[in-house]
């Protein structure tokens, strides 16, 4: 049963260098910040992208986030093989080969290259900052 009281809201992203990361949001995949603002003694960024709103904290008092780990290539597939969240996935409306070439051309690392998924969608995954993985599909 679907809930229509319920929308999706953000992805709350912890950042070593929080206006770093949100930087690169916005020269990496064209994201804009709509408020820089401090929660809690650390800086809280809200940066927009895709239709969603990535929120980009810093470090508070008292907390020691753990390093993250790699993505690891399982042969037909790729993940960080560990319960949770594993990546942010974004769809592309376009020409998914030329848009890698040009994030290519911004510096963006890709993890895992432009290849054919299951069904024949198109797929590639970019590392963002802070051990971030996001996914683009073109369907």
């Amino acid at each position: 049963m679907s809930n229509p009281a319920l929308a999706f809201d953000h992805v709350h992203i912890i950042a070593e260098q929080p206006h770093e990361t949100a930087q690169w949001y916005v020269d990496k995949l064209g994201a804009e910040i709509k408020a820089d603002t401090v929660a809690r003694g650390a800086p809280q960024i809200f940066v927009a992208l895709g239709g969603m709103t990535l929120l980009v904290r810093g470090r508070r008092d008292g907390e020691a986030p753990a390093a993250p780990d790699d993505f690891k290539d399982f042969g037909g597939y790729s993940s960080h093989d560990r319960w949770g969240a594993d990546h942010i996935g974004f769809a592309y409306d376009g020409d998914l080969a030329g848009y890698c070439d040009e994030l290519a051309r911004r510096g963006v690392t890709f993890s895992v290259p432009l290849k054919e998924g299951v069904g024949g969608i198109k797929l590639c995954f970019i590392e963002a900052p802070d051990g971030v993985s996001i996914e683009l599909v073109q369907r």
